[in-house]
């Protein structure tokens, strides 16, 4: 899938835990709707890490160009290194580490590590990085012909705004998670939702994803896990542009409206 759709399916995906957590008896305070949703939306996008030619490459300039080679390079050597008999031959690594359930919780948990023992700066970081990436995806034609410092800037005043309505009390900094010094520690369970969105839009899509290594399947250890492969279609097709997109948005429109008691 193409970053709008990634982005879209990670937003209505925290909006329908938002209604689920309602209904389960953990109500989120409208903030925490907001925010997780928008981290959520960045976060769907963070496993393309492993691709140059990604949303995330070009979302902090050089810096991300070149975390994203770096990024590249180890997922390439980690398939390498752990590949069984049945995985073919690859000369990259994208749709490979960053792409799996064990990278979305490893980065989710430290995210949630970050937010408690950094305090405000790690939270206004965490949500900046997330905000940016947010405005990427959500706002990709605006984005795209807007310059990187606008984006970058309106990144920062949404992180700081948003950081000073969760610190007011009541308002979701410690949702979830209650006891003393658990501050932000739910922020890594949006991540973590996040990355998984994406990593199932991906094996919706021709190439499948192997969301499930390092667990082995069959001969392989990085089997790409997908629906039977006259259901899949190709990334930026129709299907999803049309199909997908919309549906994303009405499911999220129901579960945000669910998540704050309209419905």
């Amino acid at each position: 899938m193409m970053g709008p759709a990634h982005s879209l399916s990670g937003a209505a995906a925290w909006l329908g835990v938002g209604a689920a957590a309602g209904a389960a008896g953990h109500p989120m305070p409208w903030p925490v709707v907001v925010v997780g949703a928008l981290i959520c939306a960045g976060a769907a996008l963070a496993p393309d890490l492993d691709h140059k030619a990604a949303t995330i490459s070009r979302a902090f300039g050089p810096l991300s160009r070149g975390l994203c080679e770096v990024v590249d390079n180890i997922s390439h050597a980690v398939y390498k290194a752990t590949r069984m008999k049945g995985d073919a031959r690859r000369s990259g690594g994208h749709r490979t580490l960053t792409h799996t359930w064990l990278w979305a919780v490893l980065v989710g948990a430290g995210m949630s590590v970050l937010a408690v023992q950094g305090g405000r700066w790690a939270v206004l970081a965490i949500l900046f990085v997330h905000m940016v990436l947010a405005i990427e995806g959500l706002l990709w034609r605006a984005a795209r012909v807007s310059s990187d410092v606008l984006v970058w800037l309106l990144g920062a005043a949404s992180a700081w705004i948003l950081a000073g309505v969760l610190d007011q009390p009541g308002n979701g900094s410690h949702w979830l998670f209650t006891d003393p010094g658990q501050g932000y520690l739910w922020l890594g369970l949006p991540i973590v939702l996040g990355a998984l969105v994406h990593d199932i839009g991906d094996a919706l899509t021709v190439s499948g994803c192997p969301i499930m290594w390092p667990i082995p399947i069959g001969r392989k250890r990085w089997y790409p896990v997908g629906p039977p492969k006259g259901m899949r279609f190709r990334a930026g097709s129709w299907v999803e542009l049309k199909v997908l997109m919309p549906v994303f948005t009405l499911l999220g429109g129901i579960g945000g409206l669910t998540a704050l008691g309209f419905l």
